[in-house]
């Protein structure tokens, strides 16, 4: 039974990333995770490093989502709503970045690469709350397309 699903799966693992990363939710992540990656850069090489913990924690969680979208592990483990999961990971992401950016950039008193990570941690912030955005347009238009339940035997 499982060569006759891995066989039904079609593309291999770096076919299914190509062809997910040229989605616009797959687009949106890997730029979060790009992003991330590169506030964690900038501050590793800051003075005071301790404001890397929201940019570490939500590139972890853009790869953990990246990967169950890309493999479509959310079809087939439905016990998670993914799509809500996505949503609160997205908007905490956004406001944690948006704080902790606006922390550094007013605070940095001369440290470049605190700054440097502010400024890339606002355009972290902008993108996650653009996905927060995206998420909310895809649970409406969902929402208005379901038929609501009706109670016509009583």
């Amino acid at each position: 039974m499982a060569d006759a699903n891995a066989s039904n799966s079609g593309a291999s693992c770096p076919d299914k990333l190509k062809s997910y990363v040229r989605t616009r939710k797959g687009t949106i992540l890997a730029a979060e995770i790009l992003v991330s990656f590169i506030v964690i850069i900038c501050y590793a090489a800051s003075q005071a490093g301790g404001y890397s913990a929201v940019a570490i924690c939500e590139m972890v969680f853009a790869m953990i989502f990246f990967g169950v979208f890309m493999m479509e592990l959310d079809k087939q483990f439905q016990v998670v709503n993914w799509v809500w999961s996505d949503l609160f990971r997205a908007a905490i992401g956004a406001v944690l970045y948006l704080i902790t950016s606006l922390i550094c950039v007013i605070g940095a008193g001369g440290d470049g690469a605190r700054i440097a990570g502010g400024v890339f941690g606002l355009i972290a912030g902008v993108l996650f709350a653009y996905d927060t955005y995206t998420i909310f347009l895809q649970i409406k238009s969902t929402r208005q397309h379901t038929p609501a339940a009706t109670d016509e035997g009583v």
